[in-house]
């Protein structure tokens, strides 16, 4: 790809401390030295109380006194402290422009502008109204229309019937328009202006009723009425018209001055408008420009397309602090349970009826996927009040055993509102459809449940059957109350789908009665695994009742609730109206995805006893229906009391001091499904254990013996404990432990020694100490772990005060085991655990236990961004984190050493892996190193120190190795791990960006200009990606333009900013004093140098910079807008070295006809540019869409590779030629984009550094994306700083400035909704055939498709448009008046001139808006005003384009932009008038004349009544103009303004002829013959028929064209005497050149600027035009005319060029006169005379070769002869015959 740029060089940066202390008067002088200096607020620490949902701490009051492991208390701590925050004041002001506080303006309030190009295609205003008639003679009716065309003679078949209307115009002159029909409203098909004409007479020669209009120019009109009378009439009042046109005409010619009558000085335009623009224009148009600054206008950037995106992709995600979160929420409510057997349960049978027992509900939830209960349980007491008063005596002492406080909550107030919960709030964190809820249903124990479910299940009603039950019920809760027993279950549904939507329309399944063997939770699941299976479900035998409970999602404010340790919640009511909502616990599964942090104190404990073995036991005698009581213990003493902190029942107290499990009648195997609730004490010890205590209850009540003793309930038989710490963790496994028949004291202490012996007191054991229970333990607890290695590290840290005193080895030992620790438990413990990390890392002695913990660090945060959980780290950085109060002598920083620690791990030689994750994870470790900074400086009050005395030197240079460690990483380890590398590379910038803030600025420069140093041009891609990412983030710092200090660094005293030596070049000393801008630029400039992509990235950079600047409010002023304009001029001299790669004018987002553009085969030769670098081959894009889509990618696919014979194709790209117009006298600037193809290619290359410039040009979106930014600092920047500019700049710096301003104009002309809407849908369709909408294939327009979108991109293009129009405009303005006298050289005709003028016509050429021409007009006035030798002296061309301009808009469909353009023609004309010294305009005169030409031979379609009223406005300008009433000027006016209109009548067919390029042609060319008189004139109509030929593709004809107007020139100069040969010259390559000798020495040579230079021009372009048709041998002919000039003017490097040329073109002729391979024909025209001829209009010839007079051609070897005498009946003939010569 040629040779690799070199590396720039690279440039210190200035010393930022110490130049602002030196420069500390100059600062504080400076009216903007909020600019300058940071603000002194600028960060500070904040704490922010912690906000949880509950009334008061979860963390109970005695805690962190009882706690004594340092885990236990590092958890209450963690759940007890504050925020801790770091804010930065300006932090809003450090993102993208997007992120900025004021939210970009809304757009809701743009101006909308009126555009031509908008206007209804066929809507004409009313054109009756248009004549603006004065009430005139009119007169209305049907003619025939004879058809005159001199080449026939009128018969009666040719006349046309037509609607006549005569009408009066504006200025008093008279039209007669006719139609088609009688519709006048619209544009008439012709007209006939009776100001030239002479007479009105009879004629009946060819018709009846036929009368003649004779015109000045020999020419008549026929007319034919239906009768006589209708004749008669008509020639009446014509004649009465030319008879006022002739007294009106004697009447000037006596008086010598217009006549006034009162009408006419109220038409508009007229007096006053015009007074205001004659001498005091200068001051008015002065005036105009400040105005047009200052008025309000809109920023370009907020019309920029990408400011319009949301695009959040850069956006910082929002932190929020740890909070507690649950899974999807479910609401329970309990309404009613009730069988059908009931009755009234009162004694007095006065009551309502209820069940005939008490019921009690245990609801849980149950998932049959994961196969596990997943919720505690909810227990429910649904009795009735008088159902309730059956149990109400018992109130056994074990039960409650006194009223001592419990754990958890002291003394609940709420306690008597808790007594019977009817809601409950279960959460599920994975929902799906197999989850169940599942309802138990036990009742008081009577016997078995066979026996006590019979009379429930039979369906007759039976009071009688209800009354025994009820009797049975009552003596069973006198007796038994505080027993249950198991009696039946239900089921139902939760979910309808994954995503948590409740099914709510499922009921709860039957009642299904308990099996006493199936009765444990894994039978439960396999049920509920059968739930959805009828013919399994219909075999269980069903209990006749109903379960009432609903379901719903839990509303975000539900009132008075509790969470599961009874902990209400803020919003409680302390009234007893509403119920109480308990939240039922979770049981998360233990999936690292699935964890939450924990944020609030929990500990309990489920116990679940599940099956006692009794059967074998011969200890006791009757062991059968066994009630398991459990209780938790915290001494095996003999008198110790169990504690008060089992969860109780409903109706009991909250707490109780122990529990009963369910009673299965005769069973000595008994199991159980109960779960026991316990409230954990906050410091375990080694006698926390729980005791099992197991009764016989006796159920058998039918004792005869009533006078035994009294009757015995339980009697006990057995023991079991399970001691609770085991390695000091909670015991959570299942366990199987042996029954003793006794309890001794000190039982605990039992140890079996083997061999029979035991330590410990005599125990009886149970059948022979076998574990007959099995029982198992669930903890849910935020301070205790169950995780051995987690354990083991807190345990070895209390032993040696965080690792303080520890043994090196040992302490490295604990910290590799904690890789180990399980991912759930590390996320639940997450702040506890980090906190305890970075205590250790600040207080390790050896450098070895530093990076373990750092190793350990980078583990736990691999882990939580694997499972997506790093928003759990960011909570953590922002709140969480705090470093210790730092103690010089103790310990040291967190900053400090994890800076040393990273730099080890990043050593090459240390392990990859670890070193890859910090790389990946760097974010983390970058926001501690900054937090840790801040904290440290506001703790230690360092943040009153100068900067470099912060922070030890051992931190800077620990700073610095982590950002050269880094570098290698990133800038070799993007292929292999580009996530990382990317990563490291963004946070090392946010890093380096916050080290502003806090450290030494110049320091921070330093680095980053080590980092930048690291990349090279000539990098991949992806290395351009991170370095403008690096790029983007630093220069986003929210300080970033103090940092790069805008003031003038000058020597000696400080200068006032006025005098200032601005720079408008990257120089070093720049680079140095504006650091951060300076590398910006360099880099922008280098990139431009590399691929698309790179280039996108780097413009993308510095846009969304400037954007920022210009949205900022802290910078709204146009001061302080002016002032960081001047930290961006140097990027004018960026735009000008690469101004041949912007000049692009063309904008279509692909051709509207796709492939007209570039022809095919210039895209098959990639290789012909040497300075593009290949992209990836190109079978990645189809050709058709690089086409299309991107345009010319490089200079070979520029549209002229095919024709031009210049080999040096790279080159051709960047030819000058094309830009500067050196066209003859009526050359227009549109005429420039053909010049462009001439042979003539100026070679020239530009430099940047020593790197090659390319010349590829930039793509649309680059391209405006530049200009944005230059017209955002041109807007911006003082008038001054441009004076400056431009007096520095060299000449073709200045017209390269131009250039780029007149590319503005075309990059964002506005092209119309209708253009905006087709390009939207062929978008959308181009791209939806490619199948992709991949981003680096979608225009960087956010292209809606609607018409909505439509309507809102084309509001936003009409508004850049209008926006850069005057951005233009007012930088011209000011050019203008800055450099006068330069611009009036040679009388206003020098190359600048010529440039300024250029971009002028440009404003016209583009559509505009009403607004922008308005104020283009002013300002062509003024400049009219300052240069009239420009325009009225010299050559005409810039004459000739004006006038052709201004005309066009004098045909505009807005009547006000008519009138502007009108004033501004008639403005041109005095002023001429003026100039001459009130003599003449012959100037303007012609060249209106002229123009006018052009236009019709354009087929603009001018001539309608738009243009006849504007004619009106020049008249009635001139008329009312007092100050020039007795001159001829207004006859003069008058006298133009009816030769244009002759013109127009002369000119009329050829709107009939549009399409019919032949015929026109042939107009055209007799239109040329008839102005033989005036050069000029034949000149243009030449001209034109050249465009039409090459438009059509005939080339010899144009090539032909060419050759007559040089001959015209030649002739004319050699009659002047300043050529030795005219025309005759010409002879050798045509006779018909003979005719260009014809001219007239008359009134039309009075104004024409021929020389020799426009000759040398003409040539030229004949030899490109001959060249281009492939008559290579006749290019010798016209270059023997062209060398004797160049030899004489010595021009040696033209002489090398033409010697070139002539060289290629006779290789050429030898080439095709071997290979046969060049078409070239030979047209004779055939005219018919005759009757048959004429007997009928002549049809349009389908052929396409010619129409109305057939071209009959052959080539053959000599010639062959067709007789074509007997030609009488075929109308037309058409023979064509192409042979190859």
């Amino acid at each position: 790809p040629g040779p690799v740029p070199a590396k720039p060089k690279l440039i210190e940066p200035l010393d930022y401390e110490n130049v602002i202390v030196q420069k500390k008067t100059q600062i504080l002088n400076d009216c903007l030295r909020e600019m300058l200096l940071f603000p002194y607020d600028d960060f500070q620490t904040a704490i922010l109380r912690r906000q949880g949902r509950y009334l008061r701490s979860t963390v109970p009051a005695k805690a962190q006194e009882e706690a004594q492991s340092l885990f236990v208390t590092e958890c209450i701590k963690t759940y007890n402290s504050d925020w801790h925050l770091v804010n930065y004041k300006y932090e809003d002001y450090s993102g993208e422009f997007r992120q900025l506080p004021n939210k970009v303006a809304k757009l809701d309030k743009l101006p909308v502008h009126v555009y031509e190009v908008d206007e209804e295609v066929d809507k004409d205003e009313d054109a009756a109204s248009l004549g603006s008639q004065k009430g005139g003679i009119t007169k209305h009716g049907w003619l025939y229309k004879g058809n005159v065309n001199s080449a026939i003679s009128v018969t009666m078949r040719s006349f046309k019937r037509r609607f006549f209307h005569l009408i009066q115009l504006g200025d008093g002159s008279y039209n007669l328009n006719f139609y088609k029909d009688e519709k006048i409203s619209k544009e008439p098909k012709g007209s006939i202006f009776l100001d030239s004409c002479m007479g009105v007479v009879q004629n009946n020669k060819v018709r009846r009723f036929a009368f003649e209009l004779k015109m000045q120019d020999k020419s008549s009109y026929l007319l034919a009425a239906d009768s006589e009378v209708e004749m008669e009439e008509w020639i009446t009042t014509l004649n009465k018209i030319l008879q006022l046109n002739f007294e009106a005409a004697m009447q000037e010619k006596r008086n010598g001055d217009a006549h006034e009558d009162d009408d006419q000085s109220r038409l508009e335009g007229s007096g006053s408008g015009l007074d205001s623009y004659l001498p005091e224009l200068a001051k008015s148009a002065r005036e105009a420009e400040i105005k047009l600054k200052s008025e309000s206008r809109v920023k370009l950037f907020y019309l920029d397309p990408d400011a319009q995106k949301l695009d959040f992709s850069s956006a910082e995600p929002e932190v929020k602090p740890f909070e507690e979160k649950f899974g999807k929420r479910i609401l329970v409510k309990c309404n009613d349970l009730s069988f059908n057997l009931q009755c009234c349960v009162a004694e007095n049978e006065e009551g309502p009826t209820t069940n005939v027992e008490p019921f009690f509900v245990t609801l849980s939830l149950f998932d049959i996927k994961y196969n596990r209960k997943i919720s505690a349980d909810f227990h429910v007491d649904l009795n009735h009040f008088s159902v309730r008063q059956m149990l109400a005596t018992t109130s056994p002492s074990l039960m409650n055993g006194g009223r001592q406080s419990s754990p958890a909550l002291q003394d609940n107030p709420h306690e008597a509102a808790m007594q019977y919960p009817k809601q409950g709030i279960f959460s599920v964190t994975c929902p799906h459809p197999d989850i169940f809820l599942v309802a138990r249903i036990e009742k008081v124990l009577q016997g078995s449940i066979t026996h006590g479910a019979e009379p429930y299940m039979k369906s007759s009603d039976s009071s009688k059957v209800a009354q025994k039950v009820l009797k049975n019920a009552k003596q069973a809760c006198q007796r038994l109350g505080q027993y249950r027993m198991p009696f039946a279950w239900a089921a139902r549904t939760l979910f309808k789908d994954a995503s948590g939507n409740l099914d709510k329309n499922a009921r709860f399944s039957a009642l299904y009665k308990q099996d006493s063997n199936k009765l444990s939770n894994e039978d439960m699941l396999k049920f509920l695994a059968d739930f959805r299976k009828p013919e399994k479900m219909a075999k269980l035998p069903v209990i006749l009742g109903n379960l009432d409970i609903t379901i719903d999602n839990v509303s975000s404010d539900v009132p008075n609730y509790v969470n599961s340790s009874y902990i209400p919640m803020k919003q409680f009511e302390t009234c007893a109206k509403t119920p109480i909502t308990f939240e039922v616990e979770e049981f998360v599964p233990c999936i690292p995805r699935h964890t939450q942090p924990h944020t609030i104190y929990n500990n309990h404990l489920y116990v679940y006893p599940k099956y006692l073995k009794y059967d074998s036991q011969k200890t006791f005698a009757k062991a059968r229906n066994i009630a398991i009581c459990i209780e938790f213990k915290d001494s095996d003493e003999e008198d110790s009391l169990p504690l008060k902190c089992i969860y109780g029942r409903p109706g009991g107290p909250l707490f109780t001091r122990s529990a009963f499990a369910a009673v299965l009648h005769h069973h000595q195997n008994p199991e159980f499904y109960d779960e026991i609730k316990i409230e954990l004490p906050t410091q375990l010890h080694e006698k926390h254990h729980l005791l099992f205590t197991f009764f016989h209850v006796s159920c058998d009540n039918s004792s005869k013996g009533s006078t035994k003793k009294k009757d015995v309930v339980e009697t006990q038989v057995g023991y079991s404990w399970l001691p609770l710490l085991k390695d000091g963790r909670v015991v959570t496994s299942e366990q199987h432990i042996p029954v003793s028949a006794n309890l001794p004291p000190g039982y605990l202490g039992y140890q079996e020694l083997g061999m029979g012996r035991h330590h410990g007191p005599e125990i009886k054991w149970v059948d022979g100490s076998k574990p007959l229970l099995k029982v198992s333990t669930h903890l849910v607890s935020t301070v205790y772990t169950q995780d051995q290695h987690l354990h083991n590290f807190f345990q070895y840290c209390q032993k040696t005060e965080s690792g303080a005193q520890a043994l090196g080895s040992e302490l490295v030992k604990y910290l590799k085991s904690l890789h180990a620790m399980e991912g759930h438990v590390m996320i639940a413990f997450l702040p506890t655990i980090l906190n305890q990390l970075f205590r250790v890392l600040t207080r390790a002695t050896q450098e070895e236990v530093a990076v373990n913990v750092t190793r350990v660090i980078i583990h736990v945060v691999a882990q939580c961004h694997e499972e997506g959980l790093e928003s759990h780290l960011r909570s953590y950085v922002k709140y969480a984190y705090k470093a210790e109060p730092y103690v010089a002598s103790e310990y040291k920083t967190v900053h400090e050493e994890l800076t040393k620690t990273m730099t080890t791990i990043l050593k090459p030689s240390a392990d990859f892996l670890t070193s890859n994750k910090l790389l990946k994870y760097s974010w983390f470790f970058f926001e501690v190193l900054i937090k840790s900074m801040a904290q440290h400086l506001i703790e230690n009050s360092k943040v009153k120190l100068l900067r470099n005395q912060r922070f030890p030197a051992s931190y800077h240079h620990a700073v610095e190795t982590v950002v050269n460690m880094l570098m290698p990483h990133i800038t070799q380890k993007f292929r292999d791990n580009p996530e990382a590398s990317k990563n490291a590379n963004h946070s090392l910038a946010v890093f380096i960006k916050r080290c502003f803030t806090f450290m030494d600025r110049g320091f921070v420069f330093k680095q980053i200009n080590n980092y930048i140093s690291c990349f090279a041009p000539g990098d991949p891609k992806t290395l351009f990606e991170y370095k403008f990412e690096f790029l983007r983030v630093v220069c986003n710092h929210e300080h970033y333009i103090p940092l790069n200090l805008p003031m003038p660094f000058g020597k000696g005293r400080i200068q006032r900013y006025q005098d200032l030596q601005l720079d408008y070049a990257l120089t070093d000393e720049f680079c140095r004093n504006h650091f951060l801008v300076g590398l910006l630029l360099r880099e922008v400039g280098t990139a431009l140098q590399e691929f698309r992509e790179v280039r996108l990235i780097a413009i993308s950079v510095l846009k969304n910079l400037l954007i920022k600047h210009s949205f900022d409010d802290r910078y709204a002023s146009r001061s302080h807008q002016a002032r960081i304009a001047t930290l961006y001029l140097p990027l004018f001299g960026l735009l000008i070295e690469n101004v041949q790669r912007i000049n692009v004018r063309d904008v279509s987002p692909f051709p509207v006809n796709p492939g007209s553009t570039v022809k095919e085969e210039s895209l098959a030769l990639p290789a012909v540019n040497p300075l593009v670098t290949p992209q990836k081959s190109g079978a990645t894009l189809d050709t058709s869409l690089h086409k299309d889509l991107f345009g010319a990618i490089s200079g070979i696919a520029s549209p002229y590779t095919n024709s031009t014979p210049n080999i040096n194709s790279v080159r051709n790209a960047d030819s000058r030629g094309s830009l500067i117009s050196t066209d003859s006298g009526n050359s227009l600037p549109e005429r420039n984009s053909e010049k462009s193809n001439s042979l003539d290619k100026h070679q020239q290359g530009g430099t940047l550094g020593n790197s090659v410039v390319r010349c590829d040009k930039l793509d649309q979106s680059e391209i405006k994306n530049l200009l944005m930014c230059f017209l955002y600092i041109l807007k911006s920047m003082s008038d001054d700083a441009l004076f400056t500019y431009w007096n520095k700049a060299s000449t073709s710096e200045l017209m390269d400035f131009f250039t780029i301003s007149e590319v503005c104009l075309h990059q964002f002309q506005y092209m119309g909704k209708r253009y905006i809407a087709s390009r939207t849908g062929m978008m959308h369709a181009r791209l939806q055939q490619l199948g992709s909408l991949d981003n680096s294939l979608t225009f960087n327009h956010s292209y809606g498709h609607s018409d909505a979108d439509v309507l809102h991109q084309s509001l936003l293009e009409a508004n850049i448009a209008t926006e850069v129009c005057l951005t233009a405009l007012d930088t011209l303005s000011l050019f203008t008046l800055a450099f006068k006298n330069q611009l009036l050289a040679d009388h206003g005709h020098n190359p600048l001139m010529k440039k300024v003028f250029d971009v002028y016509l440009c404003f016209l050429q583009k559509h505009q808006s009403e607004t922008a021409l308005k104020n283009v007009f002013t300002a062509l006035r003024s400049l009219i005003y300052k240069f009239p030798s420009t325009f009225y002296e010299g050559r005409a061309d810039m004459c000739s384009a004006l006038c052709y301009e201004i005309l066009k808009y004098c045909n505009s469909k807005l009547s006000a932009i008519r009138t502007e353009a009108s004033q501004l023609l008639y403005f041109l004309m005095r002023n001429n008038f003026d100039y001459t010294g009130k003599k003449s305009f012959v100037r303007t005169h012609l060249q209106v004349i002229i123009s006018v030409s052009q236009l019709i031979a354009d087929v603009v379609g001018i001539g309608g009544t738009r243009f006849q009223q504007s004619l009106s406005i020049i008249n009635n300008c001139a008329n009312s103009d007092r100050l020039i009433k007795h001159t001829t000027f207004s006859s003069d006016v008058k006298d133009l303004t009816k030769r244009i209109r002759t013109v127009l009548m002369a000119t009329a067919q050829m709107k009939e002829h549009e399409n019919d390029p032949e015929m026109l042609v042939d107009l055209q060319y007799s239109l040329a013959k008839s102005y033989a008189s005036t050069p000029e004139l034949r000149k243009t109509w030449l001209d034109s028929m050249a465009r039409i030929h090459v438009k059509n593709g005939d080339l010899s004809e144009a090539a032909m064209c060419y050759v007559h107007v040089t001959a015209l020139v030649a002739e004319y100069l050699t009659r002047k005497g300043v050529f030795r040969q005219g025309c005759t010259a010409f002879r050798v390559i045509t006779p018909n050149i003979d005719e260009e000798a014809s001219m007239m020495e008359d009134v039309g040579m009075q104004d024409v600027h021929f020389n020799e230079d426009v000759l040398m021009e003409l040539l030229e372009q004949c030899a490109d035009g001959l060249w281009k048709a492939e008559r290579y041998e006749l290019i010798a002919d016209i270059y023997k005319l062209i060398i004797p000039i160049y030899e004489k003017r010595r021009d040696f490097e033209r002489l090398a060029h033409l010697y070139d040329t002539l060289h290629r073109a006779y290789s050429k002729v030898t080439e095709v006169m071997h290979s046969g391979r060049r078409l070239l024909g030979t047209y004779f025209r055939v005219a018919f005379f005759g009757q048959a001829a004429v007997s009928s209009p002549p049809k349009r010839h389908s052929s396409g070769i010619f129409g109305t007079s057939v071209w009959f051609a052959s080539f053959l070897f000599k010639s062959v002869c067709i007789s074509v005498q007997s030609l009488q009946t075929p109308k037309e003939i058409n023979v064509l015959f192409h042979l190859q010569t």
